[in-house]
């Protein structure tokens, strides 16, 4: 059943006593320190947020002198997932802190943005800090980047800022979800599910993995990435009578199908997830984890490979987080290459926001689970 409990303020003992009572069904090594100590989610999820919070600048997008420079949509993400996580743990000071980071980034910016996805998506930020705070000038914020994305669209009803990169099934549907659950308005529902069935059509390929982009057959980390999150993030919520779910379902279902066969004995993904050559990856494995633990929670994946799979990868990542804070072996920014030494070749970067962030949904939605009836 979808619920919003997620958002509610929920003391951080609950998620001890939760624990204590999970059923071993799910996958967990009782041998194995998951839930209790340094690689708990709630401690990770912590040390991520303040290192967050202890940057004294932002991670800034900078376009063409013609346009402006915002605040990077890497950084969204991250403060996204910060703020929910925040809520989750019942952490008031956390929450004033991103507030306080935020809010003048957001009133600045927000007139200037609205043309592109990598913009757009910063509406995900002010909605959940509407949703933690209910300062209705996050809610505006992120309603007019929602609302702006579907103007002047185009003749099949998808948004004019579709370009088949799958990146974009995060970018537009995850702000789509964020509004629908801002208010309540299936119509950001029906337009997310719209969207992604048509870059399913297009992108998703008979292994279940998806192309970089209409000609680009590589299947790039965190490219898939991003479409395994945004999947989960959409069918989180959206219900069943909606005549695109089957068809996100299955696709959804058939992507983690083939990640399981992919995985390393380590718990992680790698660059290009079907060269074994390739080096692992922290940004991509984070959101396979993420989109795994999601789905195993909303009971969309019911083999208990599942659960096995995501906390195998916690415990791999949480090994890659430095002293700082810090996620290391994360891809650096990446367009479409033509050949794959292109994407195998890519610098590897630390405490890049592109592995900040999935490491701070993931967090939240393991203790999401831990947090159910």
């Amino acid at each position: 059943m979808k619920s919003s409990l997620g958002y509610f303020l929920i003391p951080v003992i609950l998620f001890s006593l939760a624990a204590c009572n999970r059923p071993d069904s799910a996958g967990k090594n009782a041998d194995i320190d998951f839930w209790d100590g340094d690689n708990s989610p709630i401690a990770i999820g912590e040390q991520i947020i303040d290192e967050l919070l202890g940057r004294p600048d932002l991670m800034m997008m900078t376009h063409t002198a013609e346009r402006c420079t915002l605040m990077h949509y890497a950084e969204a993400c991250a403060g996204f997932g910060a703020v929910r996580l925040a809520g989750l743990m019942g952490d008031s000071a956390a929450i004033d802190g991103l507030t306080q980071r935020y809010l003048r980034v957001i009133v600045e910016d927000i007139d200037k943005m609205g043309t592109h996805v990598d913009e757009n998506v910063l509406g995900i930020l002010p909605l959940e800090l509407y949703l933690q705070t209910g300062n209705e000038l996050f809610l505006d914020q992120g309603l007019q980047l929602a609302d702006v994305q579907w103007e002047d669209q185009l003749p099949n009803g998808l948004t004019n800022q579709t370009r088949y990169w799958i990146d974009d099934i995060w970018m537009i549907g995850s702000l789509q979800v964020q509004a629908y659950r801002a208010t309540g308005k299936v119509l950001y529902l029906e337009r997310a599910a719209l969207e992604i069935e048509a870059y399913l059509q297009e992108l998703q390929q008979p292994n279940g993995l998806f192309h970089h982009g209409q000609g680009t057959p590589f299947f790039w980390g965190r490219g898939n990435g991003w479409v395994a999150a945004g999947l989960a993030e959409v069918l989180s919520e959206l219900p069943e009578s909606n005549p695109h779910y089957t068809s996100l379902l299955e696709g959804y279902r058939k992507m983690m199908q083939a990640l399981l066969a992919y995985q390393a004995e380590d718990g992680m993904w790698r660059q290009l997830i079907d060269h074994p050559e390739a080096w692992k990856e922290t940004s991509s494995s984070a959101m396979f984890g993420y989109a795994m633990s999601v789905g195993v929670r909303e009971g969309l994946l019911t083999d208990p490979a599942y659960a096995r799979a995501y906390e195998k990868a916690w415990l791999a990542l949480v090994e890659y987080l430095n002293d700082t804070g810090q996620m290391t072996g994360v891809c650096v920014g990446t367009g479409k290459g033509d050949n794959a030494q292109y994407y195998l070749d890519r610098p590897q970067s630390i405490g890049d926001f592109h592995g900040q962030a999935p490491m701070l949904w993931f967090a939240y939605s393991l203790l999401a689970e831990t947090g159910r009836d």
